[in-house]
């Protein structure tokens, strides 16, 4: 799965969040000034070619639908990041967040009774 820039992120953000849609819909959900038509149609027809999104036509137009669940994407970014920056140590991930104290220990804690009460 390849990764995606922050508009294609953004534009996925609307298939999960409103469910299958035609590219001038996409359009609405955007403030004055709005991208123009066929910016949008490109980044959704990338979006297709990576495998992100699925369309089916509809008349003389494609409605399209996100391929790709937001779960399996925020799964596969996860992934991506612990290998990238962590080689592939989830336990680096962990020690870096208290390092920079993003977590507390008591945070760190309840997770780790959430993984113990997971396993039985």
């Amino acid at each position: 799965m390849k990764t995606l820039t922050g508009k294609e992120e953004e534009i996925m953000g609307f298939f999960w969040d409103k469910g299958p849609l035609f590219v001038r819909q996409i359009l609405d959900f955007y403030d004055e000034p709005r991208p123009h038509f066929n910016t949008v149609s490109t980044f959704v027809r990338g979006l297709e070619e990576k495998g992100y999104v699925a369309h089916r036509a509809m008349g003389n137009t494609y409605q399209y639908y996100a391929a790709v669940s937001r779960d399996e994407y925020k799964k596969k970014t996860l992934k991506s990041v612990i290998c990238k920056y962590f080689n592939n140590s989830y336990l680096g991930v962990v020690s870096s967040l208290v390092q920079e104290e993003e977590i507390s220990l008591e945070e760190l804690k309840k997770l780790i009774r959430e993984v113990e009460n997971a396993n039985k």
